[in-house]
């Protein structure tokens, strides 16, 4: 529970305007509003756990005493799959490998139940399968003899629309007695004798150990084996890593972004013509309600201000509630999700083009009316504000699904709250300051056809974002109905047609006529210079995406189109492409060349990875700073090829696990030495193998891309 010291002496600001604003409510509204923003930044400090987890068992098959079930039980989190079995020339196949089996023998392959997703995939041209949300892999054995004895690992790979885990070993260790069935006590088939052995100490392992001594010595100076030695180019370097990242102060960045951006949506809705002629009319009924005790009025017009702000921040926290710390990143790529964004913004973008009036039922804002005026004080002053959030809906609902619809898929769980307090900001400072200073109201803009073309300005800006989530959908399900072209092609259209309006060659329904003075009609209506700014504005950024449709990056809108493999027609074919897939071998020659290198912890079943890699890599800028002045080595998580020895080695919590192929290590030193496990994940780094900037992973931004490869250039100078 949140309390507040009873002897606060933290000023309010609002006594600056109004001394005797009533303390008692403005301290109640001031910690509903604490209370509301400390609720959503505690809720946000939950992150996500790890993905998928894994539990194994074995079980006798009832019925059969010669039966033994190895059984993998998968909890998958919302968004994440796992990949079926039987998938080649892919993703990551799920496998499992028996190091020791005595005993025993398989009985069939692994299944995998429910019955895995099956779907052709567009990136690597072939069949994929996949189970989500929970599932079970079995592999049956039938044992042939009395003692048996069962280790090894299954091997599984998972993935989400935006990351991909690398390759990921799950140990067991069984072990049992075969027990014959005595029919004279017993009629019905005993069960084995079992008992469950930690993987580390089984005889087997402690066999392999001792086999692997020689790869143990050669190894001793690279990775950090178990006991603790090693170090070198495998030393952790996560604290530094952070500490680049908390530098850079993107998160606060971007939450101010996403405040400002609230604003700007608060300002507009003013704007409309539902919220802006309610402004006098509200501002003159505060007044008269006060009219012979001025400091009242003021006082009063600014518990409405706060009354509106505390309605819209409950909103944002009510958004952050209910999808939770955990689900927001998910929902930012979940397939489903998008396409209903892409519905409900191509609905509102109807309403504002004037296809039809969207409103709240007219009950809703009677019964507010009447609540209004049947209560006395604050709550009375709630519900005035109350009604304006009703009745104004059909203009500043658009407008909050378009911001709330931005913060949810932002990344960050505070970003809706944060937002609509810039929102309910923007919108509740005029009631406030024309109650404050009345005269302003003489100076004020009166209502006209200028509003109307505000709404169909934001009606064509929500149908264009409406088809950046429709494109998240079009990859996930590997349509290819919204390729690179199309998409630059309907963008195109929209905001031409968004230039024509503007200048006038197209009106729609709610448009209002304009009359000479003769009464006649005016075809094309004079239009202001603002107006043809805009327009100009408009028109030109339609012509810079021209080039796209040719293969040119068009930077301004790599963060809205799809990337640049979808393109069919591409004249753009400048590729990177790494020299070095060894980690070693590639910092020796980042050493050998005075150059910074830069890690690319990447996969072949990684569709991401790929992503950035054709519409990020090929820009002019970025192949240049990527070639010319960093070493680039490609790391490979889920590459097959074995290594000459299984190595153990020590984990970050203390525990040990095995190494068993090059993709194995290239993923160990990505969580070992970084803290990280999803790809892509890029680090630039010295010849020490210390990082000069914060990490980068999935995201098509191309300048952002350049800066971060630009920080690391001017770190690596500095050292």
């Amino acid at each position: 529970m949140i309390k507040c010291a009873k002897n606060s002496t933290m000023p309010n600001i609002f006594t600056i305007f109004a001394p005797e604003i009533q303390a008692p409510h403005m301290k109640r509204l001031f910690s509903l509003l604490f209370i509301f923003l400390a609720c959503a930044i505690a809720y946000a400090q939950g992150g996500p756990s790890r993905p998928v987890k894994v539990q194994v068992e074995q079980k006798a098959v009832s019925g059969h005493d010669d039966l033994i079930d190895i059984i993998f039980t998968f909890a998958i989190d919302e968004g994440w799959h796992v990949y079926g079995p039987d998938n080649s020339g892919g993703p990551t196949p799920m496998t499992i490998t028996m190091e020791t089996l005595e005993g025993a023998q398989p009985s069939g392959a692994l299944k995998l139940s429910p019955t895995p997703t099956r779907i052709e995939d567009p990136v690597f041209e072939c069949e994929v399968t996949y189970v989500e949300r929970s599932a079970k892999a079995t592999q049956r054995l039938r044992l042939t003899g009395g003692a048996w004895k069962a280790v090894g690992y299954l091997r599984y790979g998972a993935c989400n629309d935006e990351e991909c885990m690398p390759p990921t070993n799950v140990e067991f260790g069984f072990k049992g007695e075969r027990k014959a069935a005595d029919s004279a006590t017993d009629p019905s088939p005993a069960s084995p004798q079992r008992e469950e052995l930690s993987p580390d100490k089984t005889g087997e392992q402690a066999d392999i150990e001792q086999e692997r001594t020689d790869a143990t010595a050669q190894a001793q100076n690279v990775l950090p084996l178990e006991g603790g030695q090693g170090g070198g180019l495998w030393t952790p370097v996560v604290d530094e890593l952070k500490a680049f990242d908390a530098a850079s102060d993107t998160q606060s960045r971007s939450l101010w972004g996403i405040f400002f951006l609230g604003i700007i949506g608060g300002l507009i809705a003013l704007l409309t013509p539902c919220v802006w002629p309610i402004i006098p009319m509200t501002v003159s009924f505060f007044l008269k309600r006060a009219k012979d005790d001025k400091q009242k009025g003021i006082s009063d017009a600014i518990l409405y201000g706060l009354s509106i702000v505390v309605i819209y921040v409950g909103l944002g926290l009510l958004v952050t509630l209910i999808w939770g710390p955990s689900s927001l990143n998910a929902l930012s790529t979940n397939a489903i999700f998008n396409l209903f964004l892409f519905a409900l913004l191509v609905v509102f973008a109807a309403s504002f083009l004037g296809g039809f009036e969207m409103t709240l039922p007219s009950s809703w804002s009677t019964k507010m009316d009447e609540k209004a005026s049947s209560t006395t004080g604050l709550l009375s002053i709630f519900f005035m504000a109350l009604t304006l959030v009703v009745v104004s809906f059909s203009c500043t609902g658009p407008i909050i699904g378009l911001l709330l619809v931005d913060m949810v898929t932002s990344g960050s769980v505070v970003a809706p709250t944060i937002g609509m307090l810039g929102f309910a900001l923007a919108l509740a400072a005029p009631f406030t300051l024309f109650a404050m200073f009345p005269t302003w109201l003489k100076s004020a803009p009166k209502s006209g056809n200028w509003m109307n073309v505000i709404k169909v300005v934001l009606g064509l800006v929500e149908l264009a974002f409406a088809l950046k989530f429709l494109s998240v959908a079009d990859l996930a399900y590997g349509w290819r109905l919204l390729d690179r072209e199309t998409f630059l092609c309907l963008w195109i259209l929209i905001f031409a047609l968004m230039g024509f309006y503007l200048l006038g060659w197209i009106r729609l329904p709610h448009d209002e006529d304009e009359y000479d003075e003769e009464g006649n009609v005016v075809v094309r209506p004079k239009i202001g210079v603002t107006r043809f700014l805009s327009a100009l504005c408009v028109l030109a950024f339609a012509l810079y995406m021209v080039p796209g449709l040719w293969g040119a990056p068009c930077k301004a809108v790599s963060a809205f189109a799809p990337p640049m493999w979808t393109q069919d027609f591409n004249l753009n074919a400048n590729t990177v492409e790494a020299v070095y897939t060894d980690y070693e071998e590639g910092m020796a020659a980042a050493r050998k060349a005075g150059k910074p290198a830069m890690l690319d912890f990447t996969g072949f079943g990684c569709v991401n990875c790929r992503k950035m890699e054709a519409a990020v890599w090929p820009d002019a800028k970025v192949r240049q700073l990527m070639t010319e002045d960093y070493v680039l080595i490609s790391l490979y998580v889920d590459d097959k090829t074995p290594l000459p020895e299984n190595i153990k080695v020590t984990e970050t919590d203390g525990s040990t696990s095995k190494l068993r192929t090059i993709g194995d290590k290239w993923s160990y030193l990505q969580r070992y030495k970084f803290g990280a496990q999803t790809q892509p994940f890029y680090v630039l780094v010295d010849h020490d193998a210390r990082p000069m900037a914060g990490s980068y992973s999935y995201d098509e931004n191309i300048n952002q891309y350049i800066q971060w490869l630009q920080r690391g250039l001017e770190e690596f100078k500095t050292r």
